[in-house]
């Protein structure tokens, strides 16, 4: 049985190379120290001790990336995940749907983006609480995500301009990419990776 899969990687690649490491700690070079199996422990104990280490290791360590536990109760890790990454439950393998909505559509905004001012023919971000008003260009909120951390490029949150809300990055640009929430029927993207119960580690 399926215990959980990892998914928002930003291409087939980059979730291949996650699960590489994920199965061959020892010969990956992003963990410096990764640890080491316990005497009688499952690989599936193991690989759960391992799940935390490689999301708070680079490149992933900044990637929106979701855990979906596939069967309750969700076991409790040694070690928390990034607080960026989302945790969800639910049985299934969702594919998210892409939407048509106000986030996909490209134009100018009345007032243009709320930090630079300027009206572009780009999508706009949108601060997702309804009374929000926030809408600002992907860079220029990208800038102001960042500048605590100038030596970064990928943001991974930061405080709404307007409102001062608490804003992840990837939920920003899901919302701007108008993708649905899961559908029941459908299933995994190539981007997702899939540990088994059974999975050798």
């Amino acid at each position: 049985e399926m215990e959980l899969f990892v998914h928002g990687f930003p291409s087939d690649v980059a979730a291949l190379r996650f699960e590489w490491a994920w199965q061959h700690p020892n010969s990956s070079h992003r963990l410096l120290a990764p640890p080491l199996r316990r005497p009688r422990e499952q690989p599936i104990s193991f690989a759960l001790r391992l799940l935390p280490r490689l999301l708070r290791a680079p490149p992933w360590s900044r990637l929106p990336l979701r855990i979906r536990w596939l069967r309750p109760p969700r076991p409790a890790l040694e070690l928390a995940p990034p607080p960026h990454v989302v945790e969800e439950e639910g049985a299934g393998l969702p594919r998210l749907k892409r939407k048509t909505g106000r986030g996909q559509e490209v134009g100018v905004a009345a007032d243009g983006c709320g930090l630079c001012g300027e009206a572009q023919a780009t999508p706009l971000l949108r601060c997702p609480r309804p009374r929000c008003s926030m809408a600002a260009h992907p860079p220029c909120l990208a800038r102001l995500f960042l500048a605590p951390e100038p030596l970064q490029l990928l943001p991974v949150g930061g405080a709404c301009p307007r409102c001062n809300a608490h804003l992840l990055w990837g939920d920003l640009i899901r919302r701007c990419l108008g993708e649905a929430e899961p559908e029941e029927e459908e299933w995994a993207e190539p981007d997702d990776v899939i540990l088994p119960s059974s999975a050798p580690t």
